[in-house]
């Protein structure tokens, strides 16, 4: 399982790269696999502020749908276009090429110290 050390994530099985106060985000290796082949992305809240736990989009796979969930606090400020044409980007690179989408942050700097790091994560999916 690919869990690189340099990102966060949250038990709902996100991914978060922080970059100043821009924050990428996507599903993780462990969440592409567990769901399967993915056939479609539906993110419609660009430019919306969206708190911390709501949901912003969702991923549906062959057989399942699945809700996305605000990991931090922050605006939409933009969405993975690619994956309209081309939602397998995340079962073929979810930490490069198959982001969802890139935050600005507007809630508590606190909500940052809640994210997991790669070990913890590890130890919320047992591996």
């Amino acid at each position: 399982m690919n869990i690189p050390e340099k990102l966060r994530y949250t038990d709902d099985h996100e991914w978060i790269s922080i970059e100043g106060d821009i924050v990428i985000v996507g599903i993780t290796d462990f969440a592409q696999s567990e769901l399967g082949d993915i056939v479609y992305v539906e993110i419609e809240t660009e430019g919306e502020k969206i708190s911390k736990g709501d949901v912003f989009g969702i991923v549906e796979a062959v057989k399942t749908v699945s809700d996305l969930f605000m990991p931090l606090t922050g605006t939409v400020e933009e969405v993975n276009s690619d994956l309209e044409d081309n939602p397998e980007s995340v079962n073929e690179d979810c930490y490069e090429k198959g982001w969802l989408i890139k935050i600005k942050l507007t809630g508590s700097p606190d909500e940052l110290d809640e994210l997991l790091t790669a070990e913890q994560y590890k130890a919320v999916i047992g591996d």
